[in-house]
């Protein structure tokens, strides 16, 4: 895999050797600062205008890449091997239709605040404005959903470019910076250089908060007696998990993590709610409605958690909102304590002095609350309920596992009954909603993660928007276990047509689909289905014996849906329990 380096030589000495002041080609140049910035692993699909690119790899030993079936495939691999690692993911696709099959990776990446450093290729820079054969406009395409863009036109300028991109990426509120490289530069040779350190004018995100700020959240907290934490997809990245755990212990607050946030707090801790939002627990959402203080942590109140922003925890007193993106604080919600900074520097600087919050009675409500109100659903003898599939991978696993989804009711499922231990091990698209992701996303997760067990979770729409990538599965022996769970429906939109749209169900039928078994053998993986609870067992028992990549099918009912439920514009008081009622 990517992340076993095969080169005999040791870091140290593949440094020296790639820092050799030697007159090389753009296309070198490129391969070698990759690898100067710790880069094991290229995610990528060629084309015309990256030939050169793609000449330089041949017969380097030192450089890896996997081809993906399809650069979207290329993309959510690269997002995924990120998401899973902390490193800066990378991908590479040539002009026009290669680059603009990025843009929903690109956004996906972007609404996530994920780490991704995107290269294109690009026509001639004397052909670049004449609508060329396979031009596209690329960096003006994805203004909107990059960091920042490069478009590269002198070679000598290279080094730095790449450089400071991976500097954009990965600082800051993170995300994707594209590098569009014209055909002729990847050509052209140059005296390699790679600068030491990185200076962008104006470009200095804040990454220290300011103690006084730090002293107001604290005072709140010892006054409140309602408070309640949100935590979100900022704490993982900011890899602070260990400092949250340790600061809930102090304050001892309540929390409930965000779609993003799930595995930054350990689902097993006392004082942890569940999910809040649209389909979040009953208890975590309750909370959030008569809280006296809410504290946002790397959370930026996304719709779906806030829902009707009019009711949205009326009895709130004061707002404290903890994130590296000043843009983010008071953007939906006002703050009454901005605290701009690092998520894990803020809460090291928090913890040298927190102390409880007057909650001891609040503790005891929101526990009665979990008892009383728990996630449940109707189990069945004769189907193979969606819940009981996701609570029996949860159950094999212990929650150890490195879990991505793709998007829809198998996703809400898998994060209301997978029980997350751990930071970085959930994996999936959460603001732009991307179906096609969540397959893609398993590979890069498991390139990076070789020793970790990854299972993909994906309903039946989702899984033929990527399908293709089961070759380099089966190629590359990426040891995946691809869970389909099956309900031959748009679930999701079928959920909706139901409750919202009175049962007028319009054009959701996946009639049609692909016997999922026979299409893994086809591809050279092997596949299982399950249609009640012994199959079940005895099929995903047997895929974690399997040693390479395995399908399973899970065939479940078509009118399961996902509960609890706030449809749009109403308030999280007004959730529909539907199954738990």
């Amino acid at each position: 895999m990517c992340a076993q380096m095969e080169a005999t030589l040791s870091k140290e000495q593949l440094r020296r050797k790639l820092l050799q002041p030697d007159v090389i080609t753009g296309s070198e140049i490129l391969l070698r600062s990759l690898l100067l910035e710790g880069v094991d692993c290229v995610f990528g699909y060629p084309g015309g205008a990256v030939l050169y690119i793609y000449d330089a790899m041949h017969g380097n030993p030192d450089f890896k890449h996997l081809l993906t079936r399809h650069e979207q495939g290329a993309i959510h691999a690269a997002d995924g091997y990120a998401r899973s690692t902390g490193n800066v993911g990378v991908c590479i696709a040539t002009s026009g239709p290669g680059a603009t099959n990025l843009v929903t990776g690109i956004a996906t990446a972007y609404m996530d605040s994920v780490p991704l450093v995107v290269i294109t290729g690009n026509v001639a820079t004397q052909f670049i404005g004449t609508d060329a054969f396979q031009e596209a406009d690329i960096t003006g395409i994805t203004m909107p959903i990059t960091k920042h863009s490069y478009l590269v036109r002198k070679v000598e300028d290279l080094p730095r470019i790449i450089h400071e991109a991976f500097h954009i990426a990965n600082t800051g509120r993170k995300g994707p910076v594209l590098i569009d490289i014209p055909k002729d530069v990847s050509a052209l040779k140059t005296e390699f250089y790679y600068p030491d350190k990185v200076e962008i004018r104006g470009y200095n995100p804040t990454t220290q908060p300011n103690k006084l700020q730090v002293d107001k959240l604290l005072q709140a907290i010892e006054q409140a007696e309602r408070p309640v934490i949100i935590a979100g997809g900022g704490v993982v990245y900011a890899d602070a998990a260990p400092e949250l755990v340790e600061f809930v212990n102090m304050t001892q607050i309540p929390i409930t993590t965000t779609l993003l946030g799930l595995g930054g707090f350990p689902s097993g801790h006392e004082l942890w709610m569940g999910m809040p939002g649209m389909h979040g627990t009953y208890t975590a959402n309750h909370a959030i409605q008569n809280a006296d203080l809410l504290i946002s942590i790397g959370s930026r109140f996304d719709d779906r958690v806030t829902m009707n922003l009019d009711g949205f925890a009326p009895n709130v007193k004061t707002v404290a909102h903890i994130d590296v993106d000043p843009a983010e604080i008071g953007k939906n919600i006002k703050t009454d304590i901005p605290v701009v900074g690092d998520v894990k520097a803020v809460l090291q600087l928090a913890n040298q002095k927190a102390k409880p919050a007057k909650s001891q009675e609040w503790i005891k409500e929101i526990a009665a609350m979990k008892q009383q109100q728990p996630l449940r659903y109707k189990d069945s003898d004769t189907e193979l309920k969606p819940q009981y599939v996701i609570e029996m991978i949860n159950e094999t696993t212990k929650g150890e596992a490195i879990v991505t989804t793709d998007v829809g009711q198998h996703q809400m499922w898998a994060a209301q009954y997978y029980k997350f231990q751990n930071p970085r091990s959930f994996i999936s698209s959460g603001g732009l909603g991307t179906m096609g992701f969540g397959f893609p996303s398993a590979i890069g997760a498991q390139m990076g993660n070789p020793d970790k067990l990854v299972v993909s979770i994906n309903g039946d729409g989702g899984m033929q928007m990527c399908a293709q990538e089961l070759a380099i599965c089966a190629i590359n022996n990426i040891p995946v276990k691809v869970v389909i769970i099956n309900n031959q429906v748009l679930g999701m939109v079928r959920q909706w047509q139901e409750i919202i749209y009175e049962n007028r169900y319009s054009h959701i039928d996946l009639a049609g689909s692909p016997d999922f078994v026979k299409l893994a053998e086809a591809y050279g993986v092997k596949g299982l289905r399950a249609t009640n609870k012994e199959e079940a067992r005895q099929a995903w028992q047997e895929a974690l014996d399997t040693p390479g990549p395995v399908v399973i099918d899970f065939v479940v009912p078509k009118g399961e849906n996902v509960f609890p439920m706030v449809t749009a514009g109403s308030t999280l008081s007004q959730m529909i329990l539907g199954d738990s009622e």
